[in-house]
């Protein structure tokens, strides 16, 4: 992240002087956000359907709020319950253009680095593109066996009709209460709706506005070598690294919270943060590095073959996580499943 950027980031916690210099611009932004669901809710304009439940799992505020393992996590519930799921995402960061599935195949490059997780990480067929409206109609088209989908990111795609939406906060909450570029909401807090049922899931251990919802515990399950973990094998105790000195990369949202988990569990690091979505591509590590743990969502960035290759001196540990929302959550979900007709009583 830039410095200029981290300053904003910053500035959106608080009311200060940056914030109130840019407030005017958020008002106007305001009236645009307004308009346009003003639009949407009067059917002036439409959203389309796509003949298929849709969940959408998205955040109110600018950053990574913890969608990604809210995906992963709602995929396997909807599995345990019978159902079909298929993911559609835009593909942040990815380097093509269209729609495009996400396959084992494919490098975060081309499909985005989220979506190529969560197709690895939970088998379910996965879908890239812009424009979600046609993402969607590609996965059925290639899936026609799904029977609900779930969109990671889109809360404000309001073309692409959607049942249920799952809003996502983290411990920051809604920051200082603005919309852009005042604050860091893209929408006001307190927006009505346009799906039949919302659901709110609190991912950093507190309720952080006053919206009420569920609470989600994250923390890191373990660790596993990074060609092991390309091969699904199970991940074993931190404490696996204890007593060596271990660099902690990181280029996600918010590397600080990785780190600090690391830190929590008793182990000397040396923390590199990167950009969101960095692309690896050039190891970022020294050589002569003894041991590098990183993030799973860096880690679908790292060929085993080629860091082997790279920096043969090297040990690549993925720290895997450990995403529990409360199981009342769950209980919501299948509630506004049932409501919709996609689930039986």
């Amino acid at each position: 992240m830039s410095t200029g950027s981290q300053r904003l980031q910053q500035a959106w916690l608080q009311r200060g002087a940056l914030s109130r210099a840019l407030w005017p611009l958020s008002r106007l932004f305001g009236l645009l956000v307004g308009t346009r669901r003003l639009l949407y809710r009067s059917g002036l304009k439409r959203a389309e359907s796509v003949g298929l439940p849709l969940v959408v799992v998205g955040n109110r505020i600018v950053g990574g709020a913890g969608k990604t393992p809210v995906v992963m996590a709602l995929v396997e519930h909807l599995r345990s319950r019978g159902l079909r799921p298929g993911v559609i995402s835009r593909g942040y960061g990815r380097r093509t253009q269209g729609v495009l599935e996400a396959t084992r195949e494919r490098t975060a490059s081309e499909v985005g680095d989220e979506p190529l997780l969560i197709h690895l990480r939970t088998g379910a067929p996965v879908v890239v593109g812009r424009d979600r409206t046609a993402a969607a109609w590609a996965l059925r088209t290639a899936h026609p066996e799904i029977d609900v989908i779930v969109c990671d990111d889109g809360l404000q795609h309001l073309r692409l009709a959607r049942e249920i939406e799952i809003i996502v906060f983290d411990d920051r909450g809604a920051g200082n209460g603005w919309l852009l570029p005042a604050g860091p909401l893209r929408e006001p807090l307190q927006a009505a709706s346009l799906a039949k049922r919302q659901i709110v899931l609190y991912t950093g251990g507190v309720a952080s506005t006053p919206l009420p919802g569920f609470i989600a515990q994250r923390g890191l399950g373990g660790v596993v070598p990074l060609a092991g973990w390309w091969n699904a094998r199970t991940a074993t105790d931190l404490r696996v690294l204890a007593g060596r000195s271990v660099l902690a990369v990181a280029g996600i949202a918010r590397p600080e919270r990785f780190f600090e988990s690391l830190a929590r569990a008793g182990l000397e690091i040396t923390p590199l943060p990167l950009p969101d979505h960095d692309g690896f591509e050039h190891l970022p590590w020294p050589a002569g590095t003894t041991d590098v743990v990183v993030t799973e969502k860096d880690a679908i960035k790292l060929d085993p073959a080629r860091v082997a290759r790279e920096t043969p001196a090297t040990r690549v540990w993925v720290a895997t996580l450990d995403f529990q929302p409360d199981p009342e959550f769950f209980g919501a979900v299948d509630r506004a499943l049932q409501d919709i007709g996609a689930l039986a009583h």
